[in-house]
């Protein structure tokens, strides 16, 4: 997508013109929304609008996570961090990204979809605005806690609005191909958006751009999307979500830690013993509530169970895969970061392809078949990028490999955001996907500490990335194989 269409975008609305600033997001989604309909199952003008915005703030939340990545030195250099605060840019974000997702997830069920997608943008847009005029670390790192706090309430609010928008069946799975798409292809766009915005104009613009973006869908979403909520009228699980929230914060924390100290060190074991002590706490909270934050039945349902842990290998993997694509171009070839975001490019088209193509291939083949056959492209193309060397001549390699994983990619990330949503009532929607997107923001988290640290394991940068690259594939195949064992060939989705 030219960077022109990231700056600017235009949505038809009621006969007039709807500028549109800042969105990578709506532009081109305008259209696909339109593939999105079969020609005997044909959406309103007002239901494309709607879903545009809603794929639009998902993507816009995406790139979130990923635009600073390349902009870490800038930032660090015009705010005074030290070197070994910087990582700190990028925990702030996922802490509570990964951590409140779940329960923001429930409280959208209980208390409104729609009204937590809007509570959402808000915090995001305030958030955005902290972080772009900051003057000093705590105040960045603010702007990202309370941008990560946005994407925690906004992300499975937005997913459960599309789910329960569309009846399970062909139209559902062709939005979440473009939902899941979208939200993957973000991580890619972020770091070339953010390579862009800092080497045109600054590093603050990669906060700044949100500001518009939400203003927009503040505006559109309550004109267009109709409020969704459960209808059983539980009361919020307390003692649940205090327990599960302390435990993924705890788990991020820990795999934080541990990238930045060893997985040795004192404080990862002991922030990962407080975790499995938290997450084991919840599970006996929720056998004994009498209206639990995630009823076990969900949880251990095989497609929800099954998917997610397909979601996971896919995101931790392809995720660190861009981080190791970014060390060898830039410590082994000697890119800058714009030309290093501009070369993983390929891999963004790819994944974007992918989420296109995935609800055809999800339709034919069921969501088990789907999910194994894209890890094992995606595992097949980075078993590819171990010939590279240390010359340019291997760059058309990389570009190709990663261009056809990425492809791999997201076609399970599409079968696995359909196959863990599927066979549940519209009253646990926001559920499955705050547990969805607890799995993606989690797994961003875990993958690149484990990357980065069997690739410094290693003498040299070159012999680090192929190690990396090597455990990476390994990772992908035991996930196919893993689900294609435990999840039922009759669950189909």
């Amino acid at each position: 997508m030219p960077v022109s269409s990231l700056l600017l975008a235009v949505v038809r609305k009621s006969g007039g013109w709807v500028a549109v600033p800042g969105a990578a997001i709506v532009h081109g989604m305008t259209a696909l929304t339109t593939a999105v309909s079969a020609p005997s199952e044909r959406m309103s003008s007002r239901h494309k609008l709607g879903l545009t915005l809603l794929l639009g703030a998902q993507f816009m939340l995406a790139i979130d996570f990923s635009i600073l990545n390349v902009a870490l030195p800038v930032v660090g250099r015009g705010l005074g961090f030290g070197l070994d605060e910087l990582q700190w840019i990028a925990t702030a974000f996922a802490l509570p990204a990964a951590g409140f997702t779940l329960l923001f997830g429930r409280v959208a069920d209980l208390f409104g979809r729609r009204r937590m997608l809007l509570a959402g943008m808000a915090l995001l847009a305030g958030g955005s605005l902290v972080g772009g005029f900051a003057t000093g670390p705590a105040m960045l790192l603010t702007g990202r806690v309370l941008q990560g706090l946005a994407t925690a309430i906004a992300t499975p609010a937005a997913l459960s609005l599309l789910t329960t928008s569309f009846p399970e069946g062909p139209l559902r799975t062709r939005a979440l191909g473009l939902s899941g798409a979208l939200m993957s292809a973000g991580f890619t766009v972020g770091a070339i958006l953010g390579g862009v915005l800092t080497d045109l104009l600054s590093w603050r613009w990669a906060f700044l751009i949100n500001v518009p973006v939400a203003a927009v869908i503040l505006a559109v979403i309550p004109a267009v999307v109709a409020e969704s909520r459960s209808r059983d009228r539980a009361k919020l699980d307390v003692p649940g979500a205090v327990t599960v929230t302390g435990g993924l914060l705890a788990l991020v924390y820990g795999i934080t830690s541990a990238g930045e100290h060893g997985w040795g060190s004192a404080r990862a074991l002991g922030t990962l013993a407080a975790a499995s002590v938290l997450l084991v706490a919840f599970v006996l909270v929720e056998r004994r509530s009498p209206a639990p934050l995630a009823p076990l039945g969900v949880l251990t349902r095989r497609t929800v169970t099954w998917g997610n842990v397909g979601g996971f290998v896919a995101f931790a993997t392809e995720t660190s895969l861009v981080f190791l694509m970014t060390l060898y171009l830039q410590k082994v070839l000697g890119f800058s970061a714009l030309a290093t975001g501009l070369a993983l490019g390929v891999l963004g088209a790819g994944t974007f392809a992918g989420g296109v193509a995935a609800p055809r291939i999800m339709g034919r083949l069921g969501g088990r078949t789907t999910l194994v056959g894209g890890l094992v492209l995606q595992a097949a193309a980075t078993v590819a990028l171990l010939g590279l060397g240390e010359s340019r001549d291997a760059l058309p390699l990389l570009l190709v490999a990663t261009a056809v994983g990425g492809f791999g990619n997201l076609v399970a990330i599409v079968a696995f955001m359909g196959t863990a949503t599927s066979g549940l009532p519209d009253g646990e929607q926001g559920l499955a996907t705050g547990l969805a997107t607890m799995t993606q923001q989690v797994a961003i988290t875990l993958g690149i500490p484990v990357m980065s640290a069997v690739a410094t394991a290693n003498t040299s940068v070159l012999g680090g990335v192929h190690a990396a690259t090597a455990v990476n594939v390994a990772i992908v195949l035991a996930g196919a194989a893993l689900v294609r064992t435990f999840l039922r060939t009759s669950e189909r989705v």
